[in-house]
């Protein structure tokens, strides 16, 4: 195994493994799990596996979840499609900074993404390190944080273009949770800001502490979750992938955040996903 570094914020692409072996290898898999609590992205060249593969070498690190918009692959529960095309309806975006389904009361802790196809130019996707965000916050900013929490809503963002009825029977399925705007990492301890695309409040910023009278409320609010949101904007805390075919990306939820650049149309991009299921965040 070899392990190269891709910048100094977070990324390693893996050289010398194969996903297929590990899926059947427990040890193999705890060396990478190691390392993606280390480098918080991984990647992995020249994997031609199939979903089972896939689905098994996910399952190392937990179970797997289906996202409710999108079925899983007949056969293999737990690894959708997620595919682009021409004709792709234009409200099918990725391309917004967000940690996966943090509007699930438990996000997923982890995902695993392989390229089937990809545009010959175009269709990277970035992450970024939310500890690294969180740990050069000005100390004022952090004292502000300390212990805000705050409501993220898939109804807000992708649900939105959806028919009232389909967005009303999904909302109340899943309805909006509350998380702490600054995560601790459940395995590491290290904490992390947890406000991405899918954030819409603060649901306990309006105190007397904050807010003198209600003028000061809404800007106030509104301002320091525009400026939360914005430090995953930041180049130096972020790696950029581009994708060739049977490529392997995995990724710790808890504390990276990443954007699907759309920047390839009209041209094709297939991928296969793993979700693994999370806990609720603290």
């Amino acid at each position: 195994m070899k392990v190269m570094p891709l910048t100094c914020a977070l990324g390693a692409e893996i050289q010398g493994v194969s996903i297929a072996e590990a899926s059947r290898d427990a040890g193999l898999a705890a060396e990478i799990k190691a390392l993606l609590l280390q480098h918080k992205v991984l990647f992995f060249r020249d994997q031609v596996i199939t979903d089972a593969e896939h689905a098994g070498f996910a399952r190392q690190f937990g179970p797997l979840e289906d996202h409710p918009l999108t079925t899983s692959v007949d056969g293999e529960p737990g690894i959708i499609h997620i595919c682009k095309t021409p004709d792709s309806p234009p409200e099918r975006y990725e391309n917004a900074w967000h940690n996966d389904a943090t509007w699930r009361e438990c996000p997923p802790m982890a995902s695993v993404l392989r390229c089937v196809e990809c545009p010959p130019v175009g269709g990277d996707t970035m992450w970024a390190n939310m500890e690294l965000a969180y740990e050069r916050l000005p100390q004022h900013v952090k004292d502000d944080i300390a212990g805000l929490r705050a409501r993220h809503s898939m109804e807000a963002s992708f649900m939105a273009a959806k028919p009232e009825a389909e967005r009303l029977a999904m909302k109340e399925r899943f309805p909006d949770p509350e998380h702490p705007v600054v995560r601790t990492h459940p395995e590491t301890g290290k904490k992390a800001l947890f406000v991405n695309a899918f954030t819409t409040h603060f649901t306990n910023h309006h105190t007397a502490r904050r807010v003198r009278v209600g003028q000061d409320q809404i800007p106030g609010s509104n301002n320091l979750m525009n400026y939360l949101v914005s430090q995953a904007f930041i180049p130096e805390y972020q790696v950029r992938w581009r994708w060739r075919a049977n490529d392997v990306a995995m990724w710790d939820n808890r504390c990276a955040q990443h954007y699907a650049v759309m920047d390839y149309p009209p041209c094709h991009r297939k991928m296969h996903r793993a979700t693994i299921v999370g806990d609720r965040p603290f």
